[in-house]
């Protein structure tokens, strides 16, 4: 689809206008309220330091968590203002509301080159409603900060698959454009979606099957290979007659898993051996086991190392590879081996093999920051999980398709 770009706007000129900026930052804290992955934050520098070189006067609207429409410090931008005037350079002013008088005012005082950071969209309960004339009321307020000249700018990918508020009402009011993020992702994940390399490898991991259906069906059809592992794949398991003891298991879904594997068989690959843990902790009892002998009473929190090295075997003879969702519960150490295999399989297929591997956001991501493993290995590291499935799936993405109108 065609969209209109950020480097369209620049060209116009934002030199004094407003630039409304919808921004992506939900990033993780810790229980001191420090950003623990600043991922998404280094990723909207390009966008916004080109619009205040530009002169603009930049007004970033984003959310963190999930306040359910209620003021909650707990989630104020307070930390992300913070890390933003230290990787910009430059203050970043935080508002004390949203859309309010405090909003409206420091919005009147900046100057060409300044930017204000509005405080959690989230903390309104228009932003995310499902009544259409409670969000054209709050787009207004927030097309109001923008004065007359005003424009909007796209360029919180994570968000674009949702019809809320800040990402898609404000877009129908204003001039819309697609900032440098969102603009690299639309292009990216479409090549994989239209017109993928084959070997084509899809590697899907995550708690449920459920979730994943969709892209399982829509991905199984196109891809070569189809790797199943994370907390969905002891459905699967079950589906051919493995006890999974304790294990992740959706019930509801092993019929829908042994139609999956009935309709597309050699496609998919399934963990033949596992870590399973006495408990869910990071200090468990552990050992390795066939995927059909986790000991009575125990569960599995990983694949296991000979089903890593089937898997890097699929991926490092790949030319495409796109990856959704940890191979285990790689925030324990113990359990993170099978989430590295992987990582480090895709890293070697694109360093020795040309493959194009893209890491689809969420967890995945994180993954990568999280293990140390090199970011530059890979083609392309989405920033937004659930957008990056949608996209990849041929879903239409109303905060994409509205930058088109």
């Amino acid at each position: 689809m065609t969209m209109k770009t950020l480097q369209q706007l620049l060209d116009e000129g934002v030199e004094d206008r407003h630039i409304l900026v919808r921004s992506d930052f939900n990033v993780p804290l810790d229980e001191d309220g420090n950003i623990t992955d600043a991922g998404r934050i280094d990723a909207s520098l390009p966008t916004l330091k080109a619009l205040l070189e530009g002169g603009a006067k930049v007004i970033v609207m984003a959310h963190l968590g999930r306040p359910k429409g209620e003021v909650n410090p707990k989630f104020s931008l307070k930390p992300v203002a913070e890390a933003l005037s230290e990787r910009l350079g430059q203050f970043v002013a935080l508002a004390g509301d949203v859309s309010g008088e405090d909003a409206h005012e420091r919005a009147n005082g900046l100057t060409g080159g300044e930017i204000l950071l509005l405080e959690n969209v989230r903390f309104d309960p228009r932003e995310t409603s499902k009544d259409e004339a409670e969000r054209t009321e709050f787009a207004a307020e927030l097309v109001a900060l923008a004065a007359d000249n005003g424009a909007f700018v796209s360029d919180g990918f994570g968000v674009v698959h949702r019809a809320q508020t800040s990402v898609y009402d404000v877009a129908k009011k204003l001039p819309a454009y697609a900032g440098y993020l969102v603009e690299k992702e639309v292009k990216t994940l479409s090549k994989v979606k239209d017109a993928p390399d084959h070997p084509y490898v899809v590697v899907l991991g995550g708690s449920k099957v459920s979730d994943k259906l969709g892209v399982i069906e829509a991905l199984a059809a196109k891809a070569d290979k189809v790797i199943i592992g994370g907390g969905m794949c002891y459905t699967f398991l079950a589906a051919q007659g493995y006890n999974v003891q304790n294990s992740l298991l959706q019930e509801d879904m092993i019929e829908t898993c042994k139609d999956l594997i009935g309709r597309f068989g050699d496609k998919l690959l399934l963990p033949e051996d596992l870590i399973a843990a006495s408990e869910f902790a990071k200090d468990a009892e552990k050992q390795t086991v066939a995927a059909d002998a986790i000991p009575e009473g125990w569960m599995s929190l990983d694949i296991g190392p000979k089903t890593a090295a089937r898997y890097g075997e699929a991926l490092k003879s790949s030319k495409t590879v796109f990856w959704n969702g940890p191979m285990g519960v790689f925030e324990f150490p113990a359990f993170a081996s099978g989430t590295k295999a992987v990582a480090e399989a895709m890293i070697a297929a694109t360093k020795d093999n040309g493959s194009f591997t893209v890491v689809g956001g969420g967890d995945s991501a994180a993954s990568v920051r999280i293990l140390g493993l090199d970011e530059a290995g890979f083609s392309h590291i989405s920033t937004g999980g659930g957008a990056s499935l949608e996209l990849i799936e041929g879903k239409e993405l109303p905060g994409v398709a509205v930058l088109g109108q």
